[in-house]
């Protein structure tokens, strides 16, 4: 039997609405939707944190960000177990706060793709920062060492804007402004009375460098299928946060507040005997997730973990439960939330909370704390059992109306 082969691809401030798989149908992603075709796609993914560094004790540790389980790093982290199971480890990113992290010590190979120090509409797909770092890892995986898991981090639509012109300018139709020539990062509160073609604006340029992404994926795609490395590598293509494109007047970070535009993923996983092909799971998600998962598959001992959070996905990959919770607790430096699959509870650590319905409000336009306080009481007090606990995993099963 072939070696059994990992690539995990996090991709920075993707928008789970920008994507064709997850109900976009305006901007082309033709080959994420060929990634789809063969992949387990999972609807309800949510992170835990939008802090990149929470995320990766997420990502690496296994331990949801807000759990009170304190161990020492050494030994227990993915990169590190996989790697002592005999798989060759690397890490490829643009991503300085990736490589810092430092967990990303238990690799054994670091390739950093040093971005661009001005930020700049480049003129071809080679010379933006996508193209290199995909291109570095084209690269790699011409001769790589197997069994290997690759770690591949882009910091994407987190970093320059730099799609070539055209890419943009494809979205703007006749009576459209002309897409504006940035290519910073754009981090803006608007006003009550906020001029709508500067929101299409952004809206164009974000979807340029979603076509730019999709064309980079396109030809790591294609790698893997000219070197058969498709045959024996399951392939993990996650976002690590989204990126408000004007919903609840943000764009970009701002207060990172926990509203689904920056909590909700896309999360597709390919494995190369089909498992899971065309389907799709509601099923509440987190980054702690993935580990457990990939161990699982490599049947390496996810045990040495030592968290409850430390599960696997495979089950309901298998088809053989629905699901592993039913809530999903988010935090960050002014707030948390609390997701189930009938509502969103978002509590600021000043001001009232905030009620929506779910799934049906996925952008949570409806806010309707004031005619449910039963429910926001009931999820506040979920949400305190979480922090006394440590852990929802430890929990019994949330009431009928929750």
């Amino acid at each position: 039997m072939p070696a059994k082969n990992l690539i995990c691809v996090v991709v920075d401030r993707l928008h789970s609405g920008m994507v064709g798989a997850y109900g976009n149908s305006w901007i082309h992603t033709g080959q994420f939707d060929r990634l789809a075709s063969e992949s387990f796609l999972f609807d309800q993914a949510l992170i835990d944190s939008p802090q990149l560094d929470q995320l990766y004790r997420s990502f690496w540790l296994g331990l949801h960000t807000a759990a009170q389980t304190a161990r020492a790093a050494s030994g227990s982290s993915f990169p590190h177990l996989v790697r002592a199971g005999g798989w060759h480890t690397a890490l490829i990113t643009d991503e300085r706060e990736v490589t810092q992290y430092p967990l990303a010590g238990d690799f054994a190979e670091h390739v950093f793709v040093q971005p661009q120090g001005e930020d700049q509409i480049a003129e071809e797909i080679s010379q933006t920062q996508l193209g290199e770092l995909f291109g570095a890892a084209t690269q790699w995986l011409q001769t790589p060492r197997q069994p290997f898991c690759l770690w591949l981090h882009a910091r994407a639509m987190a970093g320059a804007w730099d799609a070539p012109w055209e890419f943009r300018n494809q979205y703007a139709d006749e009576e459209d402004p002309q897409p504006p020539d940035f290519a910073s990062v754009p981090n803006l509160w608007l006003s009550d009375k906020y001029d709508p073609d500067e929101l299409l604006g952004v809206t164009h340029a974000y979807a340029g460098q979603v076509t730019l992404l999709d064309v980079c994926l396109g030809a790591l795609l294609d790698q893997l299928q000219q070197t058969r490395l498709d045959g024996n590598t399951l392939l993990t293509l996650i976002s690590a946060r989204g990126f408000p494109l004007g919903e609840h007047r943000r764009i970009g970070a701002c207060d990172e507040a926990l509203y689904n535009e920056t909590v909700q993923i896309p999360w597709l996983m390919r494995f190369p005997d089909g498992s899971g092909k065309l389907a799709r799971s509601q099923a509440l998600v987190q980054p702690a997730d993935l580990p457990g998962t990939l161990l699982h598959w490599l049947d390496l001992d996810r045990s040495q973990f030592g968290t409850p959070h430390a599960g696997s996905l495979l089950g309901i990959i298998r088809g053989d439960v629905e699901a592993i919770r039913d809530r999903a607790r988010m935090v960050s430096r002014h707030e948390q939330a609390l997701q189930t699959p009938a509502w969103l509870l978002r509590q600021p650590v000043t001001g009232a909370a905030e009620l929506y319905a779910k799934p049906s409000d996925r952008w949570e336009v409806n806010e309707v704390a004031n005619r449910l306080p039963d429910v926001v009481a009931g999820l506040q007090a979920a949400l305190t059992e979480i922090e006394r606990t440590g852990g929802e995993n430890r929990l019994p099963p949330l009431a009928e109306t929750l």
